[in-house]
């Protein structure tokens, strides 16, 4: 399938970059989705994420992850830095099926934490990443966003053959406030993140203008690829 092909790539391109692959949970806590990642209760920047809750309550609610931030967090609590992961995975979020959303849907995100780490390294690693999965034809750019996790964000765009500019990554410098919720001391290690949609990538790569396509099953399309 054209989506694990895509997956497959990334994971090859990102392992030869000195990278490991960690997963964790589709059915999350909480804490770890938002409130680990500095979206408190009550932050208005949750409302975007419309989420699918398991279980709605005190003392803790569960529900299916709506990224693969989570598992950034998990990262930092499981081990000692420096840490150069990335974090394929499914997500899920309450949107209506359109030809640029899913309910459910695929992203792959980095955490990069070490020491000295700087938003130049983060460029750079995008820079790299541009070129080796595009091709050097293609030209990538940084614009100033928000997230509550990074500071500061950005979102990464690339440009396509005709001209035009599509955003593929939200990024920047992992958030203080997260690397106090994964053990880690700010003062002592920086690092930066970003995150991709898997399937959007794969759209672009091979010229697909709708995301239902990708999951209709039907043979005569996906055997193209």
């Amino acid at each position: 399938h054209v989506v694990t092909q895509t997956w497959d790539r990334l994971e090859d391109l990102f392992v030869g970059m000195g990278y490991t692959v960690a997963e964790g949970p589709e059915i999350e806590d909480e804490w770890h989705n938002f409130g680990a990642l500095n979206f408190p209760l009550g932050h208005p920047a949750r409302d975007m994420y419309d989420t699918l809750y398991v279980d709605y309550g005190e003392p803790q609610s569960t529900l299916l992850r709506t990224h693969t931030s989570p598992v950034q967090i998990r990262v930092m609590e499981a081990g000692e830095p420096p840490f150069y992961s990335i974090m394929p995975g499914r997500v899920f979020r309450s949107d209506t099926a359109d030809a640029t959303h899913m309910p459910v849907f695929h992203q792959i995100e980095a955490l990069v934490v070490d020491r000295d780490i700087t938003f130049a390294d983060l460029a750079g690693t995008l820079e790299t990443f541009t070129t080796a999965y595009f091709g050097a034809g293609f030209t990538s750019r940084l614009r100033p966003s928000y997230f509550p996790f990074t500071e500061p964000s950005a979102e990464f765009d690339i440009q396509r053959p005709d001209g035009s500019w599509l955003e593929l990554a939200g990024c920047g410098m992992v958030h203080p406030e997260v690397l106090r919720a994964g053990g880690l001391d700010p003062e002592e290690w920086s690092g930066f993140a970003f995150g991709f949609g898997l399937d959007r990538l794969a759209l672009m790569r091979h010229g697909i203008d709708d995301l239902r396509e990708l999951f209709r099953n039907d043979h005569r399309f996906l055997s193209q690829f």
